[in-house]
Parts: C-alpha cells; sequence; structure tokens
C-alpha cells in the first residue's frame, strides 16, 4: 500500500503516533524511496529523456549514420559511451541512482552499434544489411552485436547493480532466442516458427525473473525487466496462435485466468494486465462469434461479473485467514518472496 502524508496525521490525530515519529518516518521514507520508480513527474521526466537517448542510438538510428563510416560510428560510439559512464559516476555520487541508471543503460545500448560499425571497418560484415535493421529483422549475423550486448551488459549490472540495466539484457536475450532459432533451423523465417520461440523464450524468461524476485528479496527491483519482457513475448506468442478448436480458445482463457492469479499472488501487475487482455479476447469472441444471436448471453455473462464481485468481497473478509494457511503450502524462498510484498 501507498502511505501518504496525510495517512501519517490521521495516524497522529489518532494518538497512534507523535508528531516527533511521524516527522522521522517521513524523512526515513523519502531516503528509501530515492532507489524506487515513482509515477511523479521528475521520474516521468528521467525515464522520458533517457529513453530517448537510448532510442536515439536503437531504434531511431537512420541511414544518415552510414556515411561516417565502420571506424567513425565505432569512434562515436566511444565518445558517447565514455560521456554516459561520466554522467553515471556523476550522478551515482550525488545518489540520483534513477538517471545513473539511464545513462549507465545507454552505455549498453550502444554496444550493437560499435559492433556493427567494427565489423564494417575491419571488412567482415556478410552482407548489405545495415543496422537499421537490427531491430526489424532476424538474422543469424547479429549474434555477435548480441552477444556483445549481453557481455556489456552483465559488466555494467555488476558493477553499478541499478535495476534498470536489466532492461537491455532482457531486450537483447529476446533477440537472441529469434536469431538463434533461425539460425539452429536453417533459415526458417516461418511466423510459426517465430510465435513458437517468442512463447517458449517468454515462459524462459518468466521463470529467471521469478529466481531473480527471490534472490534479491528486500533488494532493488532486478526481476521487473524481465518479468515484463517475458510476458509479452510468452502471452503474444500464446495469443497469435491459430486454432479452430473451441478447446483450445477455452484452454487459452484459462491460461489468462492463471496469469491474473499468479500476477495477484507475487505482485506483478503485468501478468493481471495482460490476462485481464486475454480474458476480455476471448469473451469478446464469445459474444460476437459464438453466441452473436443469443440474447441469453449477455444475462449471464452478466450474473457471472456480479457473482465475481461477490468473491472478491468474500475474498477481502476472509484473505488474511486464506493466505496465511496457502503460505504453510509453499516453499520456504516463495514464502520470503511473498512476505516482502505483503503487509
Amino acid at each position: 500500500m501507498n502511505v501518504t502524508k496525510q495517512n501519517l496525521k490521521d495516524a497522529v490525530s489518532a494518538n497512534i503516533l507523535s508528531s516527533e515519529q511521524s516527522e522521522q518516518l517521513i524523512a526515513f521514507l523519502n531516503q528509501q524511496t530515492n532507489t524506487t520508480v515513482k509515477f511523479d513527474f521528475t521520474h516521468v521526466l528521467y525515464y522520458l529523456g533517457g529513453l530517448i537517448a537510448i532510442g536515439a542510438m536503437s531504434l531511431f538510428m537512420n541511414l544518415g549514420w552510414e556515411s561516417f563510416g565502420g571506424i567513425g560510428i565505432v569512434f562515436i560510439c566511444l565518445l558517447y559511451a565514455a560521456i554516459g559512464l561520466k554522467l553515471t559516476h556523476v550522478f551515482s555520487t550525488k545518489a540520483l541512482f534513477i538517471p545513473a541508471g539511464l545513462c549507465a543503460a545507454f552505455v549498453v545500448a550502444l554496444t550493437p552499434l560499435a559492433i556493427y560499425g567494427l565489423q564494417k571497418a575491419l571488412g567482415v560484415w556478410p552482407d548489405d544489411s545495415t543496422y537499421q535493421e537490427y531491430y526489424r529483422y532476424i538474422e543469424w549475423h547479429w549474434l555477435y552485436m548480441e552477444l556483445g550486448t549481453l557481455a556489456m551488459g552483465v559488466v555494467m549490472a555488476w558493477k553499478y547493480k541499478y535495476p534498470f540495466l536489466v532492461m537491455p539484457v532482457a531486450v537483447t536475450l529476446w533477440y537472441l532466442t529469434m536469431d538463434v532459432s533461425v539460425m539452429l533451423s536453417g533459415g526458417d523465417y516461418s511466423w510459426e516458427l517465430r510465435k513458437l520461440v517468442s512463447m517458449y523464450t517468454g515462459l524462459l524468461m518468466v521463470g529467471l525473473a521469478f529466481w531473480v524476485d527471490i534472490r534479491a528479496t528486500n533488494k532493488a527491483d532486478y526481476s521487473f525487466w524481465i518479468y515484463l519482457f517475458g510476458v509479452i513475448s510468452f502471452w503474444g506468442g500464446l495469443s497469435l496462435q491459430s486454432s479452430d478448436n473451441e478447446l483450445d480458445k477455452f484452454f487459452y482463457f484459462l491460461i489468462n485466468l492463471i496469469m491474473i492469479f499468479i500476477g495477484v499472488l507475487i505482485v506483478r501487475r503485468v501478468f493481471v494486465v495482460f490476462g485481464a487482455l486475454g480474458c476480455s479476447g476471448y469473451v469478446g469472441y464469445l459474444a460476437f462469434n459464438v453466441f452473436k444471436e443469443s440474447w441469453l448471453f449477455p444475462i449471464v455473462l452478466s450474473l457471472l461479473g456480479l457473482f465475481v464481485i461477490y468473491l472478491g468481497v468474500q475474498w477481502q473478509k476472509n484473505e488474511a485467514v486464506i493466505t496465511a494457511k496457502a503460505r504453510k503450502l509453499l516453499p520456504k524462498p516463495l514464502q520470503g518472496l511473498l512476505a516482502s510484498k505483503h503487509l
């Protein structure tokens, strides 16, 4: 839950806290939140600026940079990286951890461009493709850029330990699995292969994120970006699967329900959001395809909605008892994870 100053004032009025304790608690919480993400204007500006800078050297890179040649691209990347590292150090010494993490991630994002320039300079680039295509197409020769980016990401994460550094690593892992699967399949670029690889890669990334989540309990949130891209990869690959079997579609609905439950259990909204989208898509399919001429379907659906609300009321009344009993059945590491996320 979010604690506001008004909550603390109310606690003082109710004689739960003294005024001095309230002020001390506010000071303590302000110190703690320096390393956490908040949805305020300052943090929005941080991330907007950081993502614009990272995007400029990755997704939005245009063909004009080809005129610099391989050596020119490498030199510019090294110059930008030096600036990024300097800013990372400056922000870190001033305890501005979010901009420091963004600048460190910017350095990692430069890695594939630098490797591309180096390969161009050495004359070992295998075809006439350009860096602009790196984020759009699947090619086997992107592997050097991806492996180099992973190595740089691991080094930077080990040195600076900022959670945002996991973001470029997670994206690169996603790209890497796509390119490796095409290479191993002998150049099969079919959408069927991409969907399957995306789905199973997502599952592996979610498993990795869960492991990181348990290992980093009570520390910074290093698993957020792995969860995000893992769920997107899994849910996207799953949702794009084609089937004319109604049972398969119902299983898809059940999987999305399970995602919602998992999201609530481990307090990860990304599971809830995508699970809700999947459930809504399935209900929409029933409404506009299976029962499109049925007057009874909307009534049944309304009653189902009211029943779900009733379940929510009952859950709220008995949540503490049910949660306590359920947690005793779970492994110790998972109990510790849940205890750190729930009051």
